[in-house]
């Protein structure tokens, strides 16, 4: 009998057709496969099915650890550890395809790591397909001038096309969830805006929709000492609100404000 531990955000996808639809996103035949959180195995074992060449699992309960190796015996590499505390790059020198249906609540802080940790065009996974909460979804997907665009959008999109591949109804898990989930398929970019560190996306987007309903004036006086250079050369109109300014906007802010400590 199977526990179920809340405090990991465990909610079984168990929907078969649901779960072949996952695996058949992308070509995993011969790929190196990591699985995030595989729970009681019920994607793995379609994934297995697809025969690829490697399969690594990283799963935080002991207990679902012990039912992993029982069913599945020497057909992957199974790691009982917390995947926030895991360097990827070291997994294989093949670029992996990720799956995972992500606990709701660190699946923005999985995310986020995975894309601050990437240096220039040195992807270490081939794709991502993973599940969010719909909400966080909306965040990650969302468009400029929209309530749902923000930080998470400027940072997830900074590297990665991303496409919302469906919404899964609660009645596709067990237990059933209260709220509705979304798969995403993340790609990486070929060509994306160069930062010499990520971390400086967090820090200036946080200025801007730290006050999202507030005109960005004061955001960007804090920022750039009210530098009308920089207002100038990125043709700013300061009483627009942050949700007014699109990607590359950003990014040239970000760059600006790399570019005035450098």
């Amino acid at each position: 009998m199977i526990k179920i531990k809340k405090s990991l955000g465990q909610n079984f996808l168990v929907d078969e057709k649901i779960l072949k639809q996952i695996v058949d996103i992308t070509e995993i035949q011969d790929r190196s496969i990591l699985e995030v959180g595989p729970g009681t195995g019920n994607l793995t074992s379609f994934i297995l099915k697809n025969k690829p060449k490697k399969v690594f699992v990283v799963e935080k309960d002991k207990n679902l650890v012990l039912g992993l190796r029982e069913k599945f015996k020497d057909f992957l590499v199974i790691l009982n550890e917390d995947i926030l505390n895991i360097n990827e790059k070291n997994f294989s020198k093949d670029k992996l395809i990720v799956f995972g249906n992500l606990p709701y609540n660190i699946s923005t802080e999985i995310l986020c790591k995975w894309i601050l940790n990437l240096n220039n065009n040195e992807f270490w996974f081939e794709s991502l397909i993973l599940m969010f909460q719909k909400e966080v979804a909306d965040r990650i997907v969302a468009d400029v001038n929209t309530s749902e665009y923000g930080r998470l959008s400027i940072l997830a999109k900074w590297k990665l096309d991303i496409t919302r591949v469906c919404n899964i109804k609660p009645s596709c898990f067990f237990p059933k969830p209260k709220i509705e989930s979304s798969l995403l398929f993340f790609k990486p970019k070929r060509n994306f805006f160069k930062i010499d560190n990520p971390k400086n996306i967090e820090l200036v987007t946080r200025h801007f929709f730290n006050h999202r309903r507030k005109m960005i004036k004061k955001p960007f006086n804090q920022l750039f000492n009210g530098n009308n250079n920089i207002q100038k050369k990125l043709k700013l109109n300061l009483n627009l609100r942050p949700q007014n300014l699109n990607f590359n906007t950003y990014y040239n802010l970000i760059k600006e404000y790399e570019n005035l400590r450098s």
